[in-house]
């Protein structure tokens, strides 16, 4: 039976302290470690015991202590980090706010983001200085990503349906990750590759010569990486029945077949559904739409892409088909899985956070 852990000393927080708490909490420029130790006063202040809040932040109970008896003794100046020894700061706590607050609310005039050298001219320092800031803060205006929160409605029980799969799979029966890589390209290069020697990388043409597509049908089995594939020239309905019965012909008779694949439409055709119909041991769960990083295939595409065909040559799709292959029985030999390890609880408590930070930033 789990303890509530020692009660810490009463303390009621003024409004001003509360109001400026909450401020650092929500600000979204305000550094990760200032907001934790707001977040522990906040939740501190409501008679949580210490073990309780180190439970609900998902941080040490040492930590927990350390932050709220330092505010106990000095308050909310209690929450920043210690002095250190050495030559005194010529950059102070409201010029290093200065430097956070442009760097994420405003855009320079000329670019559409900052650099060391644009950042210092407009704040007077120098661009070591505003560089040792940022990556303080962990801020890299240079770098972007992508992304794309998924809108379907059915999204948390499809996330659990699927991470069951991964964490839990049925008896007798096999899981198998599915999808399509449709449009690989056959490229040569108009001029032949220079090989690597000593001080010189490998060179190659920037430009090349299509010689046509094909796509790679392709069925991952979680368990133990094995991959069952098939080239096709187009990724219709037509192609993929083939594969479902390619997939039929190869898994064994007494057990059941779990497919885990997208939403595009050549998965949900008629003709489709009614091979599926006649096949009872098939057993098709969607991933949620916008959400491909659900499916484990996709990261053996990815070894595919890194290791084959990013850099192969082939002057002709036949060539390129004879590569694939090729790779794909290399692989089988020696396949190794890709484990899963996140729960869904973790995957759409993740999520929410997130949701509520974009929520919280007022964007």
């Amino acid at each position: 039976m789990n303890r509530p852990g020692p009660k810490i000393p009463p303390l009621s927080l003024t409004d001003a302290q509360g109001a400026v708490l909450e401020g650092w909490v929500r600000r979204r420029t305000t550094a990760q470690a200032l907001a934790q130790r707001s977040r522990i006063v906040l939740e501190c202040a409501e008679g949580h015991s210490i073990r309780e809040v180190s439970r609900r932040l998902g941080i040490t109970a040492d930590t927990v202590g350390t932050w709220w008896r330092r505010f106990l003794e000095r308050g909310l100046d209690g929450l920043s980090d210690e002095p250190r020894p050495g030559v005194p700061r010529k950059i102070t706590d409201a010029d290093v706010e200065r430097v956070i607050v442009k760097t994420l609310e405003e855009k320079p005039k000329n670019a559409t983001h900052w650099s060391t050298r644009s950042m210092a001219a407009v704040t007077g320092m120098s661009q070591s200085a505003i560089s040792r800031i940022w990556r303080a803060f962990a801020l890299a205006p240079h770098r972007s990503q992508t992304f794309k929160l998924s809108t379907d409605p059915l999204f948390i029980d499809k996330v659990r349906d699927v991470v069951g799969l991964y964490l839990d799979p049925p008896e007798k029966a096999l899981v198998l990750c599915v999808d399509e890589k449709s449009q690989i390209q056959a490229l040569d290069r108009s001029q032949p590759v220079l090989p690597m020697v000593p001080g010189v990388p490998e060179r190659r043409s920037h430009d090349y010569v299509r010689a046509g597509t094909t796509t790679l049908f392709a069925a991952m089995e979680v368990a133990t990486g094995k991959v069952i594939g098939s080239l096709h020239r187009r990724h219709r309905a037509v192609e993929f029945k083939k594969f479902l019965a390619k997939l039929n012909k190869e898994v064994p008779v007494g057990l059941d077949v779990h497919l885990i694949l997208d939403n595009y439409v050549t998965h949900k055709t008629p003709a489709v559904k009614q091979w599926l119909l006649a096949h009872s041991r098939f057993h098709l769960h969607f991933t949620p739409t916008s959400s491909s990083w659900l499916n484990l295939v996709e990261r053996w595409f990815a070894e595919l892409t890194q290791k084959k065909l990013k850099r192969g040559v082939d002057r002709s799709v036949q060539a390129l088909a004879r590569d694939i292959r090729a790779w794909l029985a290399d692989w089988n030999d020696q396949p190794r899985p890709f484990v899963w390890t996140k729960t869904a609880d973790e995957i759409l408590d993740k999520v929410a956070a997130y949701c509520r930070r974009i929520s919280d930033s007022g964007h």
